[in-house]
């Protein structure tokens, strides 16, 4: 290319540069001008090239006959070059609707940069996925190429039948052909997609009950394929941090993270108004007479609920505005009971509590203790230990009371989370003023009567190493407390049981949110959506077969 130095300025213009270059770019893109703050570019010179060559540009279909030497008295070498890149990815990736082109600038969806590194460079034109340097949203026009991928795979999604893993994993090999490097939000969507054409095969179902949306799994070990494939890749020093695809709450404000998790789950966490029915005053005397049926322990169940569910506004006002745990206690005796949390619960977050965990435990709990038994603990020393000594504990307690100690002991082995941060064990005669309060956690705590769950008789609810309830005589209604004390309260998982609490809220207590996490935020530690430990259990459950 002949340096413009030297030049008539009427036909070459002044020699182009960095600066001059930047502020003609915007102009080129969408219109033809041969001016631009001084600098003359010679359009005639490549539509006269073209007309010979091509008639020139009259539809976008043209522009793969277009050659870099077409383009050097428009372009730079190395920008010419990525253009001619950009528009064979173009063609070949997505058809381009066609139109007529008034210049070869204007097509390029992003200017190419003034100075690029000669990295940059090969990355775009030795690999297909270059284009989504172009185009972010490629996956918007994707076709799931359904007719590429193996035989075998494709009999198992028409038979409905669910893929093995192995097979699952082929799908993510079509998905890099288009785009090498897919972000967390496009292998999402593309999961979504697949998921709604096969959802006999793809979906995450346990016994016939979809978990969450259905396709989170799927996402997962798609992503996680993509992850292994480009990791040789990945540079080793210094790696960029991935694009926020507005999945997680890290790019939320430090100010605003726990309103955000203290909402996870819940459908209906602060009222804005009271309702019409109701004043100030009436709230007030509704709340007083909550207080005398508590004391005199002689009420009628199905009034008390009715009661909470009217005053629920003022009890929300309280709870959010950071009333203590021990003041809520005096206020809201009932919130600590059985049927009390119930009806808040159902309320703020529009699940039932007791009735749904035992429907989900009826329909999952003998295909986990199974999955568990047969399939985990002979790759998991930790749960074969713990199946050993509940043989010894268990003893002749039967039924549903038995099954549920022993899935959450096993869930705990599984996730590898300790047995003391969900239990603290006291003697069988043990009083709420004799416990020890400073040996309890904060977060929510099952007292244990006895020396194991399933001998004990009665048990306790702490909060805050406050004893709220000192005469729980269920295992299940203990655990079914626990857990919802976590949204009643706006307690967050802690970090040392968010698996095991995760998997429960989501398979048996049927909260799913997409976004967002009710796990306890670290600083610097990134926090997902969905814990990935408990997706891969969900996908193996689902892959299991038991009779």
């Amino acid at each position: 290319m002949k340096s413009s130095k030297g030049c008539d300025p009427t036909s070459c213009g002044p020699e182009r540069t960095t600066e001059n270059y930047r502020s003609a770019v915007d102009q080129l893109e969408t219109e033809q001008v041969p001016d631009i703050q001084g600098i003359k570019f010679r359009y005639g010179r490549i539509r006269n090239t073209e007309d010979k060559q091509c008639n020139y540009c009259k539809t976008t279909d043209d522009l793969q006959y277009i050659t870099e030497g077409d383009l050097l008295p428009v372009l730079k070498p190395v920008q010419a070059r990525r253009l001619v890149v950009s528009w064979a990815q173009n063609n070949s990736a997505a058809p381009i609707p066609t139109s007529v082109c008034p210049s070869p600038v204007s097509i390029c969806s992003n200017p190419p940069a003034s100075s690029p590194s000669p990295a940059s460079t090969t990355s775009t034109s030795s690999s297909p996925g270059g284009s989504s340097t172009f185009h972010p949203d490629w996956v918007d026009n994707f076709q799931i190429p359904w007719q590429k991928l193996p035989e075998e795979l494709l009999q198992s999604l028409e038979r409905q039948k669910r893929p093995s893993p192995r097979l699952r994993r082929e799908m993510a090999s079509e998905i890099m052909k288009v785009c090498s490097n897919p972000t967390k939000r496009n292998t999402t969507e593309i999961g979504k997609r697949m998921v709604a054409k096969y959802p006999k095969s793809l979906q995450d179902v346990i016994e016939g009950d979809v978990v969450g949306p259905g396709y989170h799994s799927l996402a997962k070990q798609l992503q996680a394929r993509v992850d292994n494939v480009k990791r040789p890749n990945t540079p080793k020093i210094k790696k960029r941090k991935p694009a926020s695809d507005g999945y997680d709450t890290e790019e939320v404000p430090a100010k605003q993270k726990a309103s955000v998790q203290d909402t996870y789950g819940c459908v209906n966490w602060e009222l804005k108004y009271l309702p019409l029915s109701e004043t100030g005053d009436s709230q007030q005397e509704k709340k007083e007479k909550l207080k005398m049926m508590f004391q005199e322990m002689n009420y009628n169940t199905d009034d008390m609920k009715k009661l909470v569910q009217s005053t629920f506004y003022t009890q929300r006002k309280d709870i959010n505005k950071g009333t203590s745990i021990r003041q809520l206690t005096q206020e809201w005796p009932f919130l600590f009971n059985e049927a009390g949390m119930a009806a808040h619960f159902q309320e703020l977050t529009g699940v039932s509590l007791m009735e749904c965990f035992l429907a989900n435990v009826d329909k999952k709990c003998r295909r986990l203790l199974s999955f568990l038994k047969s399939v985990d603990a002979p790759k998991h020393k930790q749960v074969q230990d713990a199946f050993i000594k509940f043989q010894t504990e268990r003893g002749q307690l039967d039924g549903c009371s038995g099954d549920i100690i022993q899935m959450v002991l096993l869930l705990l082995a599984h996730f590898g989370e300790k047995e003391e941060n969900l239990f603290h064990y006291v003697d069988t005669t043990c009083l709420a003023q004799e416990v020890l309060t400073e040996k309890l956690p904060a977060i929510p705590c099952i007292i244990v009567c006895g020396s194991s769950c399933f001998t004990a008789g009665t048990f306790m609810l702490s909060i805050d190493q406050e004893v709220v309830n000192d005469h729980i005589t269920s295992f299940i209604h203990a655990f079914c407390l626990l857990f919802g004390s976590y949204y009643c309260f706006n307690i967050h998982y802690p970090v040392e049981l968010r698996s095991t609490l995760e998997f429960f809220q989501r398979c048996f207590f049927s909260i799913n949110p997409e976004r967002g996490t009710k796990v306890q935020w670290k600083k610097n530690k990134k926090v997902l959506p969905v814990n990935p430990r408990v997706l891969t259990l969900i996908a193996d459950l689902a892959d299991y077969e038991w009779t």
